[in-house]
């Protein structure tokens, strides 16, 4: 595993229809339980949507300007699959933004709602798409140029290199293969730690946010995690 997109699918693989990915939010009360085929469609169909839609492959940037959440880590992997790396860095190629947020300057923009449901953004700025709506024409599998390892992949982290420090971080955070790990992302707000070192180290994920500590270990129960990842608990 050298490439983000190859740790993605051999999680994904091994048990397809089982919950690889639940978003809890307790500001709001969603709680979204994708398996990983499901979240292998996102990715997929957001891939797609970036090789075919708008033209980007290998060596293209895009920009990620979203909180933790479950539709952030499909856009990040879909970024990956795709061979573009994540970057603030100017020229950007493509964008996805929050609804509220600043027009980025790149090509294409897309609005991401972070709606429980999955529902498109209204009211878009001019020259802003909807992704969402976006993506759900594109196909629901991936055949297109896959990331080199030397690639880039985030920042100046190339492909291989991300996969390498995911594998230390994972290490320090305890994580095993075949753990169910339940993660504060408020701490642990960094996407390496959040989503690529889990995925990396063959977990499968309970991410929660606006979560007090008493809830988390209540949860952790409930969804049957082996492990706790949390700097107040």
């Amino acid at each position: 595993m050298s490439t983000v997109s190859s740790a993605f699918l051999a999680v994904v693989s091994a048990d397809p229809a089982r919950p690889l990915l639940t978003w809890y939010d307790d500001a709001t009360g969603e709680r979204t339980e994708l398996s990983g085929a499901t979240l292998a469609n996102w990715v997929s169909k957001t891939a797609n949507l970036l090789v075919d839609g708008c033209g980007l492959g290998p060596g293209a940037k895009a920009a990620i300007d979203l909180p933790p959440h479950w539709q952030t880590a499909a856009l990040y992997l879909s970024v990956w699959t795709a061979g573009l790396s994540v970057s603030a860095e100017p020229p950007l190629d493509v964008a996805f933004v929050g609804p509220s947020s600043a027009v980025a300057d790149a090509p294409d923009v897309f609005a991401v709602g972070l709606h429980p449901f999955a529902l498109p953004v209204r009211d878009l700025a001019p020259g802003v798409q909807d992704w969402v709506s976006s993506a759900r024409v594109h196909g629901d599998h991936y055949s297109g140029p896959r990331p080199a390892d030397g690639d880039l992949a985030l920042g100046a982290f190339t492909h291989d290199s991300l996969v390498s420090f995911a594998s230390s971080r994972a290490a320090a955070l305890g994580l095993a293969a075949g753990s169910r790990v339940l993660l504060s992302v408020d701490d642990y707000p960094d996407v390496v730690d959040w989503l690529v070192a889990p995925l990396v180290a063959g977990c499968t994920l309970v991410l929660s946010a606006h979560t007090p500590p008493s809830t988390l270990e209540a949860r952790a129960g409930v969804e049957r995690a082996t492990l706790v990842l949390s700097a107040r608990s």
